[in-house]
């Protein structure tokens, strides 16, 4: 980078989800009244469970599938995930910390410039949609990598992939 005018840009790692499994029936009701910082959604079916450290917060199924997001990391979302099997085991299921999978991950970045957000759509048409008496960003597209740009006039941009 030889020019004065180009700036490094922060791109900043704001949740993390991710899912795995137990492998076993959990009971909803018992670890809403045994377990910590839990809330029971009955009419929904599942339990809430926060964690202070890795700050995650888990929908946990008494299928025994759980998916856990608010991790700024995927190390991050592995750790919290594991946390929170090991407090599984100690209320007395016989969970078994499988299929792992980070499902998600969202960033946001601030360009130093706003953006024309209708010209920007027609120069990128294939890629990008505008509408905005739907949302107040374009859409960007891209296939390969799995991931979808969510561009604001303002120059914020967030990407979810």
């Amino acid at each position: 980078m030889e020019s004065d005018n180009d700036v490094a840009l922060d791109i900043i790692i704001t949740n993390v989800v991710c899912v795995f499994r137990t492998r076993c029936h959990l009971n909803l009701r018992k670890i809403a009244l045994e377990g910590t910082n839990v809330i029971y959604k009955r009419d929904v079916g599942k339990v809430l469970m926060k964690l202070r450290k890795p700050r995650i917060t888990a929908s946990i199924w008494s299928s025994g599938k759980v998916i856990c997001t608010g991790a700024t990391s995927e190390e991050e979302a592995k750790l919290g995930a594991r946390r929170l099997a090991r407090s599984l085991q100690k209320l007395g299921f016989k969970v078994k910390f499988t299929d792992f999978k980070v499902v998600n991950v969202l960033a946001v970045c601030t360009m130093p410039f706003e953006i024309r957000l209708p010209e920007f759509t027609k120069s990128n048409r294939p890629l990008a949609s505008y509408e905005p008496e739907l949302h107040p960003a374009a859409s960007y597209r891209i296939k390969n990598l799995k991931a979808t740009l969510q561009v604001f006039s303002t120059g914020s941009i967030t990407v979810t992939g």
